[in-house]
């Protein structure tokens, strides 16, 4: 791919990134959720699934409502990212549950942190570009990612007082 040579055309790469980001995350969620022993947070992990995919779906048809290539981007951000809540979560992951449930919310919450960055990044995108109701649509993401950050924090600090 060649460099972008518009804004229009960085707003666009942004999402395509994104979305790969969000397919990579979901395997990798999934993967993890097999691990987690707290009823809670496995809960909370498995409908995160739910929302991640929700989230692509807004990306897909914004990209296509702005002339975009409707395909991902691979994303090498969010592959280190995986590479590494993969290790700490099964790989190389604490054989006592409660410790292991510590390392998977944390691996999970920087996954989610990558995601918050992107689409925050491309809301501004929209904004500047005049594309109010992309911007709102990416917004609401946002919002959500981080209400389940929240969510997430306050299963962690539970999940940590366990394992203490």
């Amino acid at each position: 791919m060649s460099a972008p040579g518009s804004l229009k055309e960085v707003y666009l790469d942004e999402m395509q990134d994104l979305w790969s980001a969000n397919d990579q995350m979901v395997k990798a969620v999934q993967q993890l959720s097999g691990q987690v022993s707290d009823p809670k947070l496995k809960q909370f992990i498995e409908r995160s699934v739910g929302g991640i995919q929700k989230h692509t779906d807004v990306l897909k048809s914004l990209i296509q409502a702005n002339g975009g290539e409707a395909k991902p981007e691979h994303c090498k951000g969010i592959e280190g990212l995986v590479a590494e809540a993969l290790k700490h979560g099964i790989k190389e992951a604490p054989s006592d549950g409660k410790l292991r449930d510590v390392e998977i919310v944390a691996q999970y919450q920087r996954m989610s942190h990558y995601g918050l960055a992107g689409f925050g990044t491309a809301a501004a995108y929209a904004k500047t570009l005049g594309r109010s109701e992309d911007a709102s649509k990416l917004k609401q993401a946002v919002d959500e990612i981080y209400k389940g950050d929240e969510i997430a924090s306050q299963i962690a600090e539970a999940v940590e007082r366990a394992a203490a």
